[in-house]
């Protein structure tokens, strides 16, 4: 999994897989929502998804790491596998963490070479890794932030609009959010809007002042300001590169 210097929209549609999913991140951020869930997950952290549990990428930045998925035949026991039921969001710190992503490393040449006994192997030695705790370390208002932020059905809002929605005060909601994530709720909300805006920029032939309205922008000189500190491109450049990729 590598995304640096990604330039298509910062999103992935809803997807169910047969297999158990892993995402194990070695730097950059992958925000994934899982049945409704988002689970922020940043170096060092990793995320397990249960089979045929719904799951979609709402977000991520110059993100490399591992991912993929396991069928738990694969494994002889498959004890480990009792406490996913709900997905589990873990970090792995210093040299734990090295190991960790030394093993996935040594997990991805196996499954290059077909070594069914090492992927095995490390599949059990990477699940005895695991604690069983379950759900997001969010803050049950942080959660429905994120969630409501980047519901695609909705106008990108306001900090006083996800307050209310969350039904506590603006000064709270970004405290908890700026501690939870490390990021401000008003960089959350730009970040959505710039990624409504690629996928716009993207998918449509709309003027680019019409698309700085649609994500909630009434000033395109602003909204282009945004965009390209976001991006590193002016609307118009990201709609050119991203025809001349199609």
């Amino acid at each position: 999994m590598d995304t640096s210097g990604y330039v298509k929209p910062a999103e992935a549609p809803e997807a169910r897989l047969p297999l158990i999913g892993f995402i194990y991140v070695t730097s950059g951020e992958v925000l994934v929502e899982v049945d409704g869930t988002p689970f922020l997950c940043q170096v060092g952290q990793m995320l397990l998804i249960p089979q045929q549990c719904p799951f979609s990428i709402r977000f991520y930045r110059d993100v490399t790491g591992y991912a993929g998925g396991f069928a738990p035949s694969i494994l002889s026991d498959t004890k480990p596998l009792r406490f996913l039921s709900e997905p589990i969001h873990q970090g792995f710190w210093f040299d734990e963490g090295a190991f960790m992503g030394e093993l996935f490393k040594m997990l991805a040449i196996a499954y290059g070479k077909r070594d069914r006994i090492f992927i095995e192997k490390g599949l059990g030695l990477l699940l005895s890794r695991i604690k069983p705790r379950k759900g997001t370390a969010f803050p049950a208002a942080v959660s429905r932030f994120l969630e409501l932020a980047f519901n695609p059905g909705q106008m990108p809002g306001t900090i006083a609009d996800y307050a209310s929605k969350t039904k506590i005060s603006e000064n709270y909601l970004s405290r908890l959010v700026k501690k939870s994530t490390g990021r401000s709720v008003g960089a959350w909300i730009d970040i959505v809007r710039i990624q409504r805006a690629k996928r716009l920029l993207a998918e449509t032939g709309d003027p680019v002042i019409d698309i700085a309205a649609a994500v909630g922008i009434e000033d395109q000189s602003y909204f282009s300001r945004l965009f390209k500190k976001g991006t590193g491109l002016t609307p118009s450049a990201f709609r050119k590169k991203m025809q001349g990729k199609s």
